[in-house]
């Protein structure tokens, strides 16, 4: 009689390989190649568009990986294009419990992920319910800097906002200007406290607020007004390194239930901005920074 596998960890890794080998190139923004095999994404393919090393992607496909953290359970299910309950089969997989309803998602739905992927050169980037950063595109890394060299934890518009300790900006490398920086700074914190309202019971959200109104006096006294709103828009200039100052407007959307946030940056067509937001992006983001975020491999 044939005896079923027990080896930890096969059932998450055939599961992998599966939503692996059914997701074409093209749905990530992939180029496909004449010469292409494989009709789903390459391990090297996951590996980047997930964050980890490809010698930790194929552990994880051969079962010796196990244990993987929520964090990167998370960025695989991104990669994949899970859909809630496909993400949360994977969770369950790797011995995780699944993000609960009144918790933050970093989850993208896999209908969102297409519409994001098809916006071309448009500097784009996906925040979750509490500002943290969980997806840009390569418009975004050229406009603004690649994030991929901060450690993922400091990935957060709101700690960037409201630094503790004289901690240096992580999601933008050059120098970002606004019209009213004062009215950006009452509506993102605004924006958090709703959020406390959302997710009573986010760990994350919750150690944010503490770390901000610890350190930060400014952020302190903003969350002391009790104001509730959300950041809607704004008009930015950035300095950038190559091709000189870039104005841009800054649209904030949101999505649904999950209140994750989807920041859009374009110039006004055909003018000098647009112009440089192209060669910008055409240049492409700098080498990134040596990385301090946790290995993941």
């Amino acid at each position: 009689m044939e005896v079923m596998s027990t080896t930890p960890g096969a059932g998450l890794g055939a599961m992998i390989r599966t939503w692996r080998d059914r997701l074409p190139p093209s749905a990530a923004a992939l180029p496909v190649g004449r010469a292409r095999r494989a009709t789903g994404l390459r391990r090297e393919e996951l590996a980047e568009l997930a964050g980890v090393s490809v010698d930790y992607v194929v552990r994880l496909e051969q079962g010796r990986a196990t244990t993987p953290s929520a964090q990167v359970v998370a960025s695989l299910a991104r990669a994949l294009q899970l859909t809630v309950t496909e993400r949360d089969h994977l969770y369950r997989l790797a011995h995780l419990v699944p993000p609960a309803d009144d918790t933050i998602s970093d989850h993208i739905p896999p209908g969102l992920q297409r519409v994001l992927t098809r916006l071309g050169d448009v500097a784009v980037a996906v925040f979750a319910a509490d500002w943290q950063l969980v997806w840009w595109n390569r418009g975004w890394a050229a406009l603004l800097g690649d994030p991929a060299s901060a450690p993922p934890r400091l990935r957060n518009f709101a700690r960037d906002r409201f630094p503790v300790d004289g901690s240096p900006a992580r999601l933008a490398l050059w120098p970002v200007t606004e019209l009213d920086p004062d009215t950006t700074d009452v509506a993102v914190v605004s924006d958090l406290r709703r959020a406390t309202g959302r997710f009573p019971r986010d760990a994350r959200l919750a150690g944010l607020i503490r770390d901000l109104s610890a350190g930060n006096e400014r952020f302190a006294e903003l969350w002391a007004m009790g104001t509730v709103a959300a950041h809607r828009e704004d008009h930015k200039t950035i300095e950038h390194p190559s091709v000189g100052p870039v104005s841009v407007d800054c649209d904030v959307l949101s999505d649904g239930d999950s209140e994750c946030k989807i920041v859009i940056m374009t110039a006004v067509p055909g003018s000098a901005d647009e112009t440089k937001l192209r060669l910008a992006v055409v240049a492409g983001p700098p080498p990134p920074r040596p990385s301090l975020a946790a290995d993941l491999s």
